[in-house]
């Protein structure tokens, strides 16, 4: 088996904050959002260049606290995109968190 493409599935429990998150903070576009009803949960696919992520409001779907890993190239420089953005949400230390420490060396 050849996998082509792995997409995995966050839970997410606040529309806007994950719109303040993902799109404004990390950099992502909406591909698409669905909704089965007015008022009913949001399922949605973000991306960013070939990192795709599928966002879902729905009760069981993902797992709160869930970690996704992603090897490239530049993460200390998209560290200090981020960082320069001057927002509340700075995330890790590149510096401190261990397993971006690990995968730099």
């Amino acid at each position: 088996m050849k996998a082509e493409r792995i997409i995995p599935v966050l839970r997410i429990f606040d529309y806007q904050k994950t719109k303040e998150f993902y799109v404004d903070w990390l950099g992502f576009e909406i591909v698409w959002e669905h909704y089965f009803d007015e008022n009913t949960p949001v399922y949605m696919e973000v991306k960013r260049e070939n990192i795709i992520f599928h966002l879902s409001e729905h009760h069981g779907d993902g797992s709160p606290g869930a970690k996704v890993a992603i090897w490239g190239e530049g993460v200390p420089a998209y560290h200090k995109e981020l960082i320069d953005k001057n927002t509340n949400t700075t995330g890790p230390d590149l510096k401190k968190h261990s397993m971006v420490r690990f995968l730099l060396q």
